[in-house]
């Protein structure tokens, strides 16, 4: 069960990493840089997948956690 949790953990890193930045807008606040062209943008194809994939891996790696706990 430690070698699931590891490979859930590495890969749910790896797509934290790929994911765009959504919280540009508050660092964009305090450096007073005004980006307003994307920020209505709706995910769409592959950042669509890759925010759903990295929704269940984490909910996985929580059951897992889980079970491994009890």
């Amino acid at each position: 069960m430690q070698v699931v949790l590891m490979i859930i953990a590495l890969l749910l890193i790896a797509l934290v990493l790929l994911q765009s930045g959504k919280a540009e807008s508050g660092a964009g606040a305090l450096t007073g840089v005004n980006d307003s062209l994307f920020a209505n943008r709706k995910e769409r194809g592959g950042e669509l997948f890759i925010t759903r994939l990295t929704y269940v891996l984490g909910f996985a790696f929580f059951i897992v956690c889980l079970i491994i706990g009890f």
